[in-house]
């Protein structure tokens, strides 16, 4: 499937911000291609624990990048069960079950995506509990909540799942943490299978977004084969 000039849009400002991010020292060097592991990624996470929506939230779903990894551990340490999400989502049981209560290890290594593989229980869609916060990255995103995450679609996908599951609803809010520098003022490319987040939250400061935009579930015409192929939920569910 060729790129669409939406696409093409995308990552123009994808590289003009990973590159803002090297020149300003604001996140290590090779983070072309990746969620950023931003500079301030603790004060981050920090700055969301005080949300009321944070304190009230008991089921996160979370990315495994190691942008977020702040975030995955503060979750576990205050209790909240956490599905964090297969890298590429390459299993048929596409998140890992991390539950404070039954962690055999400390909650700052079961929240790397790696120690989750090896010691988490794999879970489907069908098995999950609602969830309450979904914290996802961002490579960029604007003060109305359109977000770009690196470009692979993973997370559009995550969501869509969950969407159609009955998992999220009205009440589930959306995050993502990112360096203020990934926050822009300027309209950002959308297509339909994305979604808008409701809060960014950066280091320094709680941006409210809106309106909310959520698709109904997956969009398959937006789907290459190669993707279908490479992940078992999707070939399972298209048969």
């Amino acid at each position: 499937m060729s790129p669409s000039a939406e696409d093409r849009a995308k990552d123009v400002v994808r590289e003009r911000i990973w590159k803002l991010l090297e020149r300003e020292d604001a996140a290590p060097a090779g983070v072309h291609g990746s969620i950023p592991a931003f500079h301030g990624a603790q004060a981050a996470a920090d700055r969301l624990a005080e949300l009321t929506v944070w304190k009230n939230a008991r089921v996160v779903k979370a990315v495994p990048d190691k942008a977020q990894f702040p975030a995955r551990v503060r979750a576990l340490a205050e209790g909240k069960l956490v599905y964090m999400a297969v890298p590429k989502l390459a299993e048929a049981q596409p998140f890992y079950l991390l539950d404070p209560a039954t962690l055999n290890v400390p909650v700052s290594e079961a929240a790397s995506s790696k120690v989750a593989a090896a010691i988490a229980p794999n879970v489907g869609v069908s098995e999950m509990r609602p969830v309450d916060l979904i914290i996802c990255g961002s490579v960029v995103v604007n003060r109305r909540g359109v977000r770009l995450g690196k470009g692979a679609g993973y997370s559009d996908i995550e969501v869509a799942l969950l969407q159609e599951e009955g998992l999220i609803g009205p009440g589930t809010t959306i995050v993502t943490t990112v360096h203020s520098l990934q926050v822009v003022d300027e309209e950002l490319p959308e297509t339909d299978h994305d979604f808008s987040v409701d809060l960014i939250v950066t280091p320094d400061e709680i941006i409210e977004c809106g309106p909310r935009r959520r698709p109904a579930g997956l969009i398959w015409e937006h789907l290459d084969q190669e993707k279908i192929e490479s992940i078992p939920v999707l070939k399972a569910r298209r048969g």
